[in-house]
This record gives structure tokens, C-alpha cells and sequence, in this order.
């Protein structure tokens, strides 16, 4: 491992998302981590940190590092076939941990299902469903914003996303909060099998409305457009779709929660910028990469794992071990933004790899922003006049972000 030199203080005492310097502010922890070296070792994750944008890409570019879990040299042994459930079935045979060649094959053929016309269906599917979250909080005063609406937000758009019929909503919504701890290696054994548990009947549930789609045609919902590209491609099938979806909950459930707290809170700290980022689905697109930068809420990055043995970035990295891509490191660095403390909506992103960049960029990625833009539109609609009621205490419990405890607002309705 790299060892800190006689000069050097250990990068765990620079770098440290657990302390309360981070919460107030992270930036020179960043920079700090970032200047240790291209690929530093951090003890504490039992990791390797990429640092540096050019590396970070190419590493997503040519995904010579695995994506899959069970490759963590800390991970539960892989399954055998004969012993897998439904959850093992989908995570290991599954489209974003299958072999490259099959993943651009999903990739490619399943394009269809996220162009621009699915993506404002699937906007008008859910439009109603966000208004009248937003509607019924009536004349409050003030109210928490994460009680009252990002909580429920990532529930409502995956379910009408996806088609899922109403009567499956109670049993679903248990899996949307969870599902991404199946695989989350910070968590108890414990907790990780409940997750698992919570997956297996959500497969169930979704081979249930597959089947009912099967037989009753004609939706214009995400699951019918994948069906139609099953039926015109023999090399994709059920298996793919359900763990497409599955990657959409497991999206919806932690990213979109964090993104609905960050993006309120962005925008009523700059509330001139307010008509510029709802101008337009295109225009809230580049705004939403401008709150993510300016945020500073993310902590871990994106989790690789070595395959084999190999030298990584002129280290030697041992198999299984884990390799963190940490893209935000760059958010405030002055030689890769122009006055990076500056929030700014119209903020040029070329390349803009908010959502991975290559063959691993987040497919959901315009949905997920379409559904940040609606929920602000409306939100914004219903209380024009809408301001922070005080600023919000922040958590650090979160493993991946940093979020707010509550996100208290003040409707100022009847001020003109």
C-alpha cells in the first residue's frame, strides 16, 4: 500500500467524510485527497480512491475494473446456481453485471425505451400523481419538504414509470427503500439479507405484472416498450427486463432522494435562478449538473473491484479489491471550474458525467432529471413566493451522502 512519507500527514487525518469539518465544509478535504496522488490507499474503506477526471473516464471507458459485487474481496461468496433465488438470479445473471458484450447488446437495444417521446409519457403518467402530493398540502405556513414530499416522490414516479398497477403499490413500496442495501458493503449481514428478502418479492411482483401485461397488450408504459423490444430481439429477454427495473428502483430509491433534497435547497439559496433552470426540461438538465457540482452531498463515488491481480495508475492492486471512482473530487477545484463557489444554472459541462460517462452511463439519467424538473415545476406553481424556513441541519449518517435532517420551507402564500 502507499505509505504517507516523512513530510506527509496520513491522508486519513486530511480526508475524513465521517467528521464534522466535512459537513461544514468538504472542499479542502477534497483537494487534499486529490493532490495525495492519481490512486490513493484509504484505510478506513479498506479501498483505493481514483482521483483524477482523465482516469476516472478511462476507466469507464474501457471497464477494465468489475462492476460486479460478489468480485469484492469482502463480499459473501457467489451463489451457486442451484441455490440462487430470485434476487441471485437478477444480480448475477443480470444486465448490469453480465459480461460487456451483453450489456451494450441491452444497452443498444433498450435505447428506445428512454428516447424523448417515452421520456414525456412517462412525465404526462405521473404529472397527476405530483400534483396532487403538492396540492394537498393545502395553506400549511411551513412544512417539511423530505416528510412531505421527496419521501414520496421516488415511490410514486418509479410505480406510474414503470406501470405498475395500483394494486401492487403496498406490496412494492417496502423494496423501493431498500433495495439498494442488498448490496451495500457497509451494512450488517443482517441487514443486507432483509434487503434481499424485500428484492425477491419484488421479482416476484414484477413477474406477476409482466405476466398480466403479456396477456393484456397495449400499454404505453416503460415495461410495454420493453416488451415490444423483447418480442423483435431473441438475445433479450424477461430476465433483462426485470433487472432493468430493478436498476431504476435501486436509482429511484437512494439518488433520486438525495437529488430532491439538494435541488430544493439549490434553488431557494439562489432563488434569481429559479425561472432559468425551469425554463425547460433541456435547461433544468444542465441546472441539475450545476446543483450536484455546487452541493458537494456526495461521499463515496461509484464502487469498482479488481478482477485480478493488476497495476492500477502505477499501483499494484490486489484481486477483489475495491476501487472507488470519485468524480466530485473536481466540483470545487479551481483548475477545473471557473469560480467554483459560484452557482451558476447556465454553467458549461463538456464532458458532463454526472451520470458515468461511456458504456456505463446511467440510462435513466433523463428520467430521473424529468422527474426532478416536474416536481419542481409544480412545486414552485403552487408556492410562487417559497423560501427557506431556516437553513437545514445537515446528516452524516448516510454511507454515499450527505442530506438534511429536515428541509423546512416557508409557503409565504397571500404575499404578493
Amino acid at each position: 500500500m502507499q505509505a504517507a512519507t516523512a513530510t506527509q500527514q496520513p491522508i486519513e487525518a486530511l480526508f475524513n467524510p465521517a467528521s464534522p469539518e466535512y459537513l461544514v465544509d468538504p472542499v479542502p478535504q477534497f483537494l487534499a485527497l486529490a493532490r495525495r496522488g492519481r490512486l490513493v490507499w484509504y484505510e478506513p474503506w479498506q479501498a483505493w480512491i481514483m482521483t483524477r477526471m482523465p482516469d476516472i473516464m478511462e476507466c469507464w471507458r474501457n471497464e477494465y475494473l468489475s462492476s460486479d459485487f460478489y468480485d469484492w474481496e469482502f463480499a459473501p461468496p457467489r451463489p451457486l446456481e442451484d441455490k440462487w433465488s430470485n434476487f441471485e438470479r437478477a444480480m448475477i445473471g443480470h444486465s448490469l453485471l453480465a459480461d460487456h458484450d451483453h450489456h451494450r447488446l441491452v444497452r443498444r437495444v433498450v435505447s428506445p425505451a428512454f428516447s424523448r417521446n417515452v421520456v414525456d409519457e412517462i412525465q404526462r403518467r405521473i404529472k397527476p400523481d405530483v400534483v396532487k402530493l403538492i396540492d394537498a398540502l393545502g395553506d400549511l405556513e411551513s412544512f417539511d419538504y423530505i416528510d412531505k414530499v421527496a419521501n414520496h416522490i421516488p415511490f410514486i414516479s418509479i410505480s406510474r414509470m414503470v406501470g405498475l398497477p395500483e394494486k401492487y403499490w403496498p406490496e412494492i413500496k417496502q423494496v423501493v427503500m431498500t433495495f439498494t442495501e442488498a448490496w451495500n458493503p457497509t451494512i450488517s449481514d443482517e441487514r443486507r439479507e432483509a434487503a434481499r428478502q424485500d428484492s425477491n418479492r419484488a421479482i416476484e411482483i414484477l413477474q406477476r405484472v409482466i405476466a398480466e401485461r403479456r396477456a393484456n397488450p397495449g400499454e404505453d408504459d416503460f415495461l410495454s416498450v420493453l416488451l415490444k423490444i423483447e418480442a423483435e430481439n431473441d438475445n433479450f429477454g424477461e430476465w433483462d427486463i426485470i433487472t432493468l427495473v430493478l436498476a431504476l428502483i435501486g436509482a429511484g430509491a437512494d439518488t433520486t432522494l438525495v437529488a430532491q433534497q439538494w435541488t430544493l435547497y439549490s434553488l431557494l439559496k439562489h432563488p434569481d435562478q429559479i425561472p432559468a433552470a425551469l425554463e425547460s426540461p433541456d435547461a433544468f438538465s444542465n441546472a441539475f449538473s450545476e446543483i450536484m457540482r455546487w452541493s458537494l452531498s456526495s461521499k463515496m463515488g461509484f464502487a469498482r473491484y479488481a478482477p485480478e491481480d493488476m497495476e492500477v495508475l502505477g499501483q499494484p492492486v490486489r484481486k477483489g479489491q475495491m476501487v472507488l471512482l470519485m468524480p466530485h473530487l473536481k466540483d470545487h477545484a479551481p483548475e477545473y471550474y471557473d469560480h467554483p463557489e459560484r452557482f451558476d444554472v447556465k454553467r458549461t459541462f463538456d464532458p458532463d458525467v454526472l451520470f458515468g460517462y461511456g458504456p456505463r452511463y446511467c440510462i435513466g439519467a433523463a428520467m430521473a432529471k424529468r422527474q426532478l424538473y416536474l416536481t419542481m415545476v409544480e412545486l414552485f406553481r403552487r408556492f410562487p413566493n417559497l423560501e427557506l424556513d431556516g437553513e437545514p441541519e445537515k446528516d452524516n449518517s448516510d454511507h454515499n451522502a450527505v442530506v438534511f435532517r429536515e428541509l423546512r420551507v416557508r409557503t409565504n402564500i397571500g404575499k404578493s
